[in-house]
């Protein structure tokens, strides 16, 4: 989808302006531009944070919210290489602004590789909370064990999954795959409990967001989570959006939960990317006057985590069924839609495509794991289902087909009718990568020309789930782990089903969809992996509720995958 000359200069006018946060590079012992500059009465109210981690750099984050009314403010900050900061092997002064939202980004450099570090920062009145990060290497890495999570949504409940997830300190590094914060106003998606668990938006940002001002607000709100900061406080993050940081179901040129009569997207889009680059402790590899996020990470020989962007880039606009019904006698346009689903449709596009293959050919590591947003897996199920009005009844539908999948996997004779009702299937969702199946395909023969081990990470259906990703001819190609929410309602909430029902939809959506090995509909919680040099330790952990202030793993599911 091309964008019109008018709406690209208008971006391309909007980042110009908005996108002017730079990050304070620090290569000396003290930054010499403060030096002499006083430190300033400040809360560190928002937690501090540090990501992408090099093999000899590092990013550090807070927010220096001023005490009083000021033009700027300027903190001091240290690393250290123990938790008591005897050792403080770098440490700066740093100033941020208003036009910030006296966030602040330091990207130190000049580090050891390999190395565990420990950082705070100081104000006029005393030093933030502390916070544990590390760098890269080169060689010589033959373990990690990284945390996935995926849509924290505040008012929905709360972020028990972030405590858990690094409570035991055995979590070397925190990916997000998106949806770290909400766009809805009060009274939207998943807010109906919001008031009674004390997790109300605040008052002055309640609304939809749509500018600056509306998402750092968003953010600030979110920072301020107690389990968030501990989560970021813990280990390295390495971070990328999926569409809720600017508009539900983002593509290209518009958004789903965007009209014309809320304005210009494009300037949204600016206002929301500008947000995030200040808020989230990301080194974006061309700056942050560009929209491109996609980047990759080499953890020795062990693995390569290549981030991508699936939103907004270069995304094609989302098919939907309803465009294909005839409004008059209600009949699908089975045609039309099979000639759509056979266009290219970019989801990545060219350039993204031609990096990761490069990214993946050039990677001196044994994994090539990819974390994105969206499951890539063939998520088919029978036609039947996806044509029934009432969300109700499909738990019952998908029991009725178990039996028949199960005859004609056992290679019993099926009638012609048993047969149609099981093998004609649709996708059922095409905003994920079902919707993009040409695209897939290309990016399918990238990865068997490398005969390197894929791992693909996913979030955004606040689901957990394990696939087997297979090309048009049948033959594996890499998995699939994808995380659970933190927060975020998932199939239970569409489909009204109790945890007894929606355990039996699970085992029947096993059975009927091919290359789907698991998974849970009904609970949120977090994944883990444990990378060594010959296999990956899955790990999904359910929290009990997120509707409670205590709670308690409700259970898990652990596999081991071997290259």
């Amino acid at each position: 989808m091309s964008i019109s000359r008018r709406h690209f200069l208008k971006l391309s006018g909007a980042l110009s302006l908005a996108l002017s946060t730079p990050i304070l590079v620090s290569r000396a012992r003290a930054d010499s531009a403060s030096v002499n500059v006083p430190v300033t009465d400040v809360d560190f109210d928002c937690g501090i944070a540090s990501g992408d981690p090099g093999c000899d750099r590092v990013m550090l984050w807070t927010r220096a919210t001023p005490k009083a009314e000021t033009s700027s403010v300027t903190i001091e900050w240290d690393i250290a290489t123990d938790q008591d900061f005897r050792q403080i092997v770098r440490s700066g002064k740093a100033t941020t602004f208003p036009h910030r939202d006296y966030t602040v980004k330091i990207d130190v450099q000049e580090l050891a590789e390999n190395q565990v570090y420990f950082y705070r920062f100081k104000g006029q009145n005393g030093y933030s909370a502390s916070g544990k990060t590390r760098t890269l290497a080169k060689r010589g890495i033959d373990h990690l064990k990284l945390a996935v999570f995926s849509c924290s949504n505040y008012p929905a409940g709360y972020f028990h999954a972030y405590r858990e997830a690094v409570k035991n300190d055995d979590i070397d590094l925190t990916l997000h795959l998106g949806d770290y914060i909400y766009e809805y106003g009060s009274g939207g998606y998943a807010t109906e409990q919001a008031a009674e668990l004390g997790r109300s938006l605040a008052a002055d940002n309640n609304g939809e967001l749509f500018t600056l001002q509306d998402y750092r607000k968003r953010y600030q709100l979110y920072r301020q989570d107690q389990d968030l900061q501990l989560m970021h406080a813990a280990a390295p993050c390495i971070a990328v959006w999926d569409d809720h940081e600017i508009s539900n179901d983002t593509w290209i040129a518009g958004a789903e939960n965007h009209d014309a009569s809320e304005g210009d997207f494009f300037a949204r889009r600016a206002a929301a990317i500008q947000a995030y680059y200040e808020w989230m402790p990301i080194r974006p590899p061309e700056g942050e006057q560009s929209l491109r996020i996609y980047r990759s990470f080499d953890f020795g020989q062990l693995f390569s985590l290549h981030m991508l962007d699936t939103r907004i880039i270069k995304r094609t606009q989302q098919l939907e069924y309803r465009n294909f019904m005839d409004a008059e006698n209600g009949h699908f346009d089975a045609s039309g839609f099979q000639t759509r689903m056979a266009e290219y449709r970019a989801l990545l596009g060219h350039q993204q495509r031609d990096w990761l293959r490069q990214q993946i050919e050039a990677s001196p590591a044994h994994w090539q794991i990819i974390g994105q947003q969206v499951l890539m897996s063939r998520m088919q199920l029978p036609a039947e289902m996806m044509a029934n009005q009432d969300l109700t009844r499909v738990p019952q539908l998908l029991a009725d087909l178990v039996p028949l999948k199960q005859r004609a996997l056992a290679g019993e004779s099926l009638s012609d009718e048993e047969r149609r009702r099981i093998s004609q299937v649709m996708p059922y969702n095409l905003d994920a990568w079902d919707g993009y199946a040409v695209e897939r395909e290309m990016v399918y023969r990238d990865w068997s020309a490398t005969g390197k081990p894929v791992v693909v990470l996913a979030g955004d259906t606040h689901n957990a789930w394990h696939n087997v990703l297979r090309n048009q001819q049948g033959e594996q190609v890499a998995v699939e782990f994808a995380t659970s929410s933190v927060s975020s309602p998932g199939m239970e909430y569409y489909l009204k089903l109790d945890q007894q029902n929606a355990s039996q939809t699970a085992a029947a959506m096993q059975t009927l969809i091919d290359d789907l090995q698991y998974c849970n509909l009904h609970q949120r919680g977090f994944m883990t992996l444990n990378i060594r040099p010959d296999t990956i330790d899955v790990e999904w952990v359910f929290i009990d509720s997120v509707h409670q202030r205590d709670y308690s793993v409700a259970g898990r599911h652990a596999l081991t995958h071997r290259s």
